[in-house]
């Protein structure tokens, strides 16, 4: 997962197998908390998933700006490519 595309594709999978979100909500711009009912736990499963996908040490402190889908695509492309 070096590139944006794989891990949007990525955090799509896990939204949609994890949290039953529907495919056309799960988009760059949709807001975790607002748009897609989010919660911290949620927040913190979904870091869980993307750690074994990553095989990268993810902290909370690299998500805790995220708002949107695409900043969490964003927090991960940045961990992934130093």
């Amino acid at each position: 997962m070096n590139d944006r595309d794989e891990i949007l594709a990525a955090v799509h999978k896990i939204m949609l197998e994890m949290f039953e979100i529907d495919a056309g909500q799960v988009t760059l711009e949709a807001r975790l908390y607002d748009d897609l009912d989010f919660d911290s736990i949620d927040a913190v499963d979904m870091i869980v998933k993307l750690k074994e996908l990553t095989q990268r040490e993810l902290k909370l402190e690299d998500f805790k700006t995220a708002r949107t889908v695409g900043d969490v695509v964003e927090s991960i492309f940045r961990i992934m490519n130093p």
